[in-house]
């Protein structure tokens, strides 16, 4: 990889033995990306085009986008430089913020008035001349700042959003406090009650709640927005100015990178789990952050190696184009990525992940000798009580899987078509759902479902999360149907599906294996459950059966087709370099397919996924379970085999006993709803350990 001529710098495995990386790579890749999109630069530099498909707000707001965002990155990259600036960043962004913002211009921004995007666009720009003060800011004419605080002003006085984009009021506010423009205390205690609204303990934010006080939103947001701006706020406001608001928030992020850290794999891949997917290296941005504001309680040389890491992944993997351009994708150009605000310029936030630069070059973080992952030094097992993930990582393969019966991301009030980048039952760093099409609508892949005879699957989306403890996680929803096809942009509506019964799911994680439980029960209202498992669609008409359950694992795929083996009630589907997803009917499920799919999955163009199915209609109130398994390593699939599931009932219910062969046992309920005891079985073993000390494991949600 190449900038302007300049060979890329020669790796250093003495400093960086994991990868090879040092400060000098991160400067060079952001010059790079810089440099690339200077021909698709208007003439004063204020919008930048780039090809690609419209997002929803107009090519006009996408040209604000690619100005401010890269303006972010070029920030980062000059504020270390002091005035050696070969590519004359200041120069060219502080002409763009000239014309941007002269109303006159024909190519001035779109207002915050014109487009709630510009209001997006606004708080990177403001941490771009923050950082950037005595290069653009301090040097602007005084006419030109005054326009700043005219275009910024309309951010002042509104009601905040109900999610990330509420920070972007608080750091806009922040600013123009900071350069004696209008500014609303208000607005900042507004914001910051949201932000207490928001947090659900243990270091971990929803972005944005449907009902006051039920968390469903968890993804990266957490990290690259929730956890991101509110220091910077405090920075841009001047540490004095919110002292006990920075200690608070400094306090959180450390908590929230204890987990953070065990959420990439050994290669460097994120999770594959959220929207927004397409803004890559923002999954940096945290572990940086934490560095910067002295708010992280990992060592300087695994901050570089998790960052590094991820960097690696993304350009290692095509991220970057023909041109030098950042695609609309996750390593390479994925189209069917892309969100319906997704503009080409989005990915662009990816410039986040590079805030690292803002160290100075002697710091820890940038001289440390690398550091291992944690998935690279141990086998790790633990519950994410706030999200509502269980997480296993494995040494042997270095990957990470992580296990949803928390944030649903749906509003509990209705039944919801399935988001396949939230509803699934698992995610993984070397593996990821079919996404785009018909997968929201028709999943097929990680997933318990109830088959219709015309081969239609239900969806999960609402839940409700009833334990999270240890390896064990159990929820709840009520399966339905989609009715036709769903509109571009869906406002809730439940008379769209048609109802079926209650579903209860489990599953049981170790050792990069899941025991997956499942049981079906008719709905009866009323019931202390209603409003979690269908109640909201009161009158519809209900699906009644016959149908089949199926259990998928995730899809595995590759540039060429993945090779499947069948066996009855077995299923392993396998690429050329040996990633394994494998799925064992354990009870109740006698048969096993292999389903095939072409381009729909973010990690090669064939995708295949294991699935084992009942064969006969279901029946209320059994058990069903299967083993899933996802490795690199054929070893952790034959440890696997050993397991063994035993069901007793008594007077409550249903107790499903899970021996894993290597001494562990799990004991988990499965009881109908209403059961008093269904949420309070404990665990028979103590809480797993993991490298960093376990969470707390009370519920707070």
């Amino acid at each position: 990889m190449t900038a302007t001529g300049v060979p890329l710098p020669r790796e250093d495995r003495t400093q960086s033995p994991l990868t090879g990386w040092t400060r000098a790579h991160w400067e060079h890749t952001a010059d790079r990306l810089l440099s690339a999109v200077r021909p698709y630069a208007s003439s004063t530099h204020a919008l930048i085009d780039l090809p690609g498909p419209t997002g929803r707000s107009g090519r006009h707001s996408d040209g604000l986008e690619g100005f401010a965002r890269t303006f972010l990155l070029a920030a980062f990259r000059l504020a270390r430089s002091g005035d050696h600036d070969p590519l004359q960043l200041a120069e060219r962004y502080a002409r763009g913020i000239a014309a941007g913002t002269d109303p006159a211009s024909p190519e001035r921004w779109p207002t915050l008035r014109d487009t709630p995007q510009a209001k997006v666009e606004a708080a990177s720009i403001v941490l771009a001349l923050h950082e950037t003060r005595p290069l653009v800011w301090d040097r602007l004419d005084d006419a030109v700042r005054e326009r700043v605080v005219e275009w910024l002003a309309p951010a002042v006085g509104q009601v905040p959003s109900r999610n990330n984009w509420a920070w972007f009021q608080g750091v806009t506010n922040a600013f123009l406090r900071s350069v004696g423009g209008p500014w609303s205390p208000d607005d900042v205690d507004a914001v910051m009650a949201l932000n207490e609204e928001f947090y659900v303990g243990d270091g971990w934010y929803a972005d944005g709640t449907d009902q006051p006080g039920d968390h469903r939103r968890f993804d990266y947001y957490s990290g690259w927005a929730m956890h991101f701006y509110p220091l910077w706020f405090c920075r841009i406001a001047g540490e004095d100015a919110y002292r006990d608001r920075m200690a608070l928030y400094r306090e959180r992020l450390s908590r929230y990178l204890q987990d953070a850290a065990h959420l990439v794999g050994a290669d460097g891949a994120p999770v594959f789990q959220g929207r927004s997917l397409t803004y890559r290296m923002a999954v940096a941005a945290p572990f940086w952050t934490g560095a910067l504001f002295d708010a992280t309680p990992l060592a300087p040389g695994l901050t570089r190696r998790l960052a590094s890491g991820v960097l690696r992944y993304f350009l290692d993997g095509g991220c970057v184009d023909e041109r030098g351009l950042l695609s609309l994708g996750w390593r390479d150009a994925f189209p069917r990525i892309r969100q319906p605000y997704s503009g080409p310029a989005s990915p662009y936030w990816a410039s986040k992940g590079f805030a690292g630069l803002l160290l100075p070059a002697d710091h820890p973080v940038w001289t440390a000798v690398e550091e291992p992952l944690p998935v690279e030094e141990a086998d790790t097992e633990f519950p994410l009580t706030g999200p509502g993930w269980l997480v296993s990582g494995t040494r042997r393969d270095g990957i990470v899987r992580l296990v949803q019966h928390g944030g649903d991301h749906a509003d509990p009030r209705f039944l919801e078509s399935d988001d396949s980048v939230y509803a699934r039952h698992a995610y993984a760093t070397a593996a990821g759902p079919a996404v785009g099409g018909t997968a929201d609508s028709r999943p097929v892949d990680a997933h318990v479902a109830l088959v219709r005879p015309d081969g239609s699957p239900s969806l999960r989306r609402p839940w409700r999360r009833l334990r999270l403890d240890g390896r064990v996680g159990v929820s709840r929803h009520r399966a339905h149907w989609l009715d036709g096809e769903l509109p571009d942009y869906f406002v809730p509506d439940s008379s769209r599906f048609t109802p079926g019964p209650v579903v209860t799911t489990a599953s049981v994680l170790h050792g990069g294996a899941e025991v997956r439980l499942a049981r079906v029960d008719a709905w009866q209202p009323p019931d202390r459950d209603a409003e979690a498992d269908g109640g909201q669609a009161p009158g519809l008409p209900e699906d009644h059966g016959p149908w089949t359950l199926s259990m998928s694992g995730l899809p595995v795929a590759d540039e060429a087709p993945v090779q499947a083996r069948l066996s009855p009630a077995r299923v392993d589907v396998t690429t050329a370099n040996g990633l394994t997803s494998t799925v064992i009917g354990l009870r109740g499920l006698t048969e096993a397919a292999a389903v095939e799919a072409d381009g729909t999955n973010a990690f090669g163009r064939y995708a295949a996924v294991p699935t084992a199915t009942s064969g006969q209609p279901v029946r209320h109130g059994e058990v069903y379970a299967a083993l899933l398994v996802l490795a690199g390593d054929p070893a952790i699939v034959t440890s696997a085999e050993a397991v063994t599931v035993d069901m007793t009932e008594d007077a409550h219910g249903n107790m499903v006993s899970v021996d894993w062969g290597d001494g562990h046992r799990d004991e988990v309920r499965l009881d109908p709803p209403g059961s008093r005891t269904a949420e309070t079985v404990a665990p028979t073993y103590p809480a797993p350990a993991r490298t960093n000390p376990a969470p707390d494991t009370t519920e707070t949600t």
